[in-house]
């Protein structure tokens, strides 16, 4: 099951409570306080894992909570700080808040790491109290409690290319053909629920007299193509599928048009392509900026070609890169192939998107947590450093 959306509870672990004691030793009078730290709680991490692809994980599980900190005992000892928690999400989440809408994190780069809820700290046990006037301190600080926050994934599909187009247009036939995806494809509309993605590799690709599945062992360039569900006129209005699954082309580079112009298909393409592109504008503007390549598909089925003429000439008066294509017999693809890849040179690569305060990288979660008093390897150093000239003083 695909699951590209999610909303969870996390909750970090609290700070252990510092303990009250003091030092009772043979041949050690006064001995004075020795109650050590609580430990800290653990934090929540998100990463991106390269292994997944799907929020499917998160649809029923939908609280994590770290492990809290151990409090503090005798004899200076400072609790166990607890484990942190990572939760792992596809390459692309988006983490939200869900409170206030705040872009945390964008999970771009495979194996990035972002702290979303940030571990309580240990409180400070009766030796820290301890002064030349008051050597014998019974006060002490509970474990301040760990962050907690609501939290929402949205999954987009890292892809260069995305295929747009009607139900039934061929798009998941030619994701079949140019890659090892294999969706599943019927003789009806909307057979594909799901987005699927394949990698496509231009160079190497082989079509002989079966197109399916003819891979060449050459190693050219590649791309990841992205087979969005058929989109309908209406459909930002929640007509037919509707256009979420539009969110997985917002990160594409390049985006291809399939048409049906097959003598089954009794619809103007030209119109249909019209229709197709208001979708995309009313999903978002953005995508009407990005370069689009115009396919006619179904070329073995189609004996009259007046309406493939129109939509060339369509594409001519607009400057659209127009293809026509067979994915059964083959036809044109392997230039379609290699056009998409000669585009996809000239399209720079998006540079990563800047997030708000509350994504620090892992270094600024390093440096949040030593000025901070939250890393558990820092805190008992720190403390003891501060707490031993006061004990030679008492």
């Amino acid at each position: 099951m695909f699951v590209d959306e999610a909303k969870i509870f996390v909750k970090a672990g609290n700070g252990g409570n510092g303990c009250v004691a003091f030092r009772r030793e043979k041949y050690v009078p006064r001995g004075g306080p020795s109650g050590g730290d609580g430990g800290n709680g653990g934090s929540i991490y998100v990463e991106a894992n390269p292994n997944d692809n799907t929020l499917l994980r998160y649809r029923y599980n939908r609280e994590f909570k770290a492990d809290r900190g151990r409090h503090g005992e005798g004899s200076n000892c400072t609790g166990h700080s607890g484990e942190d928690l990572i939760l792992q999400v596809p390459v692309g989440t988006l983490v939200f808040d869900s409170e206030t809408g705040e872009t945390i994190a964008d999970l771009a780069t495979p194996g990035k790491r972002v702290l979303i809820a940030h571990g309580g700290r240990g409180g400070r046990g009766n030796q820290n109290f301890a002064k030349p006037w008051h050597q014998a301190p019974r006060e002490h600080e509970d474990g301040f409690p760990g962050e907690e926050r609501h939290i929402r994934f949205e999954l987009k599909l890292l892809a260069d290319v995305g295929l747009v187009g009607f139900p039934n247009a061929g798009k998941s036939t030619l994701i079949s053909v140019i890659s090892a995806a294999r969706p599943k494809i019927a003789n009806y509309p909307f057979t594909t629920l799901e987005p699927n993605l394949g990698v496509v590799n231009a160079d190497g690709l082989s079509l002989g007299s079966s197109a399916r599945g003819g891979h060449g062992s050459e190693l050219g360039r590649t791309f990841v193509v992205a087979d969005l569900p058929g989109l309908i006129e209406g459909a930002h209005l929640g007509a037919g599928l509707g256009t979420r699954f539009l969110r997985h082309v917002m990160r594409t580079r390049l985006l291809v048009h399939l048409n049906d112009t097959s003598d089954s298909n009794t619809d103007d393409p030209v119109h249909s392509f019209e229709v197709i592109n208001g979708e995309l504008a009313a999903f978002s503007e953005s995508l009407m900026e990005k370069p689009m390549i115009v396919v006619a598909t179904k070329l073995d089925a189609t004996t009259d070609r007046s309406r493939l003429e129109a939509l060339r000439d369509y594409c001519k008066q607009h400057s659209l890169e127009f293809h026509a294509i067979s994915a059964v017999t083959g036809e044109g693809v392997k230039e379609l192939v290699r056009a998409i890849a000669d585009t996809l040179e000239k399209i720079p690569r998006p540079a990563e998107e800047p997030v708000g305060d509350g994504a620090p990288s892992p270094s600024d979660n390093e440096e949040y947590s030593a000025s901070a008093e939250t890393s558990p390897a820092s805190v008992p150093v720190d403390r003891s450093a501060r707490s031993a000239p006061e004990d030679e003083n008492s």
